[in-house]
């Protein structure tokens, strides 16, 4: 008897000794991501922070780190496969490098014509597909987080196709993006996001794509004179995990998790729009980019020029891909 209640304190200490571990040591999640805290994701990314660890009631610890403070473009998918860090938000071009082509996808040029189309698949069948394709690689795809349209900038007007013709463009790793340059007689380079304003003031390239919010926060406006609207390309993010943590969380951790990512979702893709039309006036503001808003036949002249990688791309990204955004987005490539 003296045994069995032995054994039994011992078990309601080591129980009691567990909680208070648990309480006193919460689950330490280290989110990495590249761009600046002020941007759409690097808000959102705050966000999820704050309400996964009221969700969870203190038993997760976000911590964020913005601006490759951890990880260059690079390095941060394998520090993710490794364990190093629990979560990224990359963009959707970096899942081309990790053998899962089908995201590219999303850069085609001129594929969605605004937020409505690109809901259609990230929100729905497609964009599920494609996050469980990431599973095989030990990742675990979340959600999809919007930043927004892309303009050109350089230090010239650009206007027409032609007006890109031998520009060294910086671009993300992107097999698609690379297509995009080339077709319109531009010299794609690729290099890390981090490295891009340093590259444009010494001329070691002459301009880039952005979303307005990207160009502004990292100042790239203050060394390229010119930018065109042209929303001719779509950069987003998919908020992933590794895998195997993700997995071998406590269900209850996990459920908070799960309620604080839909929640910063809703958050991130209502403010991707306004913070990239407020970036857009602040760059105007600034009055050192000239920003120039292309007309209806100059957008034509762009989507003509841009139309042929799509059909260059499909063996690539794989065309029941390409033809199942089609399908969700009602895209008619003729036109």
């Amino acid at each position: 008897m003296k045994k069995t209640l032995l054994t039994l304190t011992t078990a309601v200490a080591l129980g009691l000794f567990s909680m208070y571990s648990y309480a006193a040591d919460p689950i330490v999640i280290k989110f990495s991501h590249v761009v600046a805290p002020d941007t759409p994701k690097g808000k959102a990314a705050d966000k999820f922070k704050t309400l996964a660890e009221e969700k969870t009631k203190g038993a997760v610890k976000v911590e964020v780190y913005p601006n490759s403070t951890l990880y260059k473009d690079k390095e941060e998918m394998e520090a993710l496969q490794m364990g190093a860090v629990q979560m990224l938000a990359p963009s959707l071009a970096k899942f081309g490098p990790l053998g899962v082509k089908e995201f590219e996808v999303f850069d085609l040029p001129y594929i969605f014509r605004g937020y409505d189309d690109l809901h259609k698949v990230t929100q729905g069948e497609v964009g599920a597909g494609l996050l469980a394709k990431l599973e095989p690689k030990g990742v675990k795809g979340l959600a999809y987080w919007d930043n927004g349209f892309k303009v050109m900038s350089a230090g010239k007007p650009l206007k027409a196709p032609e007006d890109y013709k031998g520009l060294k463009m910086r671009i993300q790793s992107s097999k698609v993006l690379e297509a995009q340059m080339r077709a319109l007689g531009a010299n794609p380079q690729v290099m890390p996001f981090s490295e891009t304003y340093q590259a444009l003031q010494t001329g070691v390239v002459d301009g880039t794509e952005n979303p307005p919010s990207n160009l502004f926060t990292q100042k790239m406006h203050e060394v390229q004179k010119n930018a065109t609207v042209t929303n001719h390309g779509y950069l987003g993010y998919a908020v992933i995990a590794n895998k195997d943590f993700w997995e071998k969380l406590p269900e209850d951790v996990r459920k908070g998790l799960d309620e604080a990512m839909k929640e910063s979702t809703d958050f991130a893709n209502e403010i991707a729009k306004a913070e990239n039309d407020k970036a857009l006036e602040a760059v105007k503001a600034s009055g050192k980019t000239e920003i120039y808003t292309p007309t209806e036949d100059e957008t034509k002249a762009m989507q003509k020029a841009l139309a042929p990688v799509h059909t260059e791309m499909a063996e690539r990204i794989g065309k029941d891909v390409i033809d199942s955004v089609y399908s969700a987005t009602g895209f008619d490539p003729s036109k």
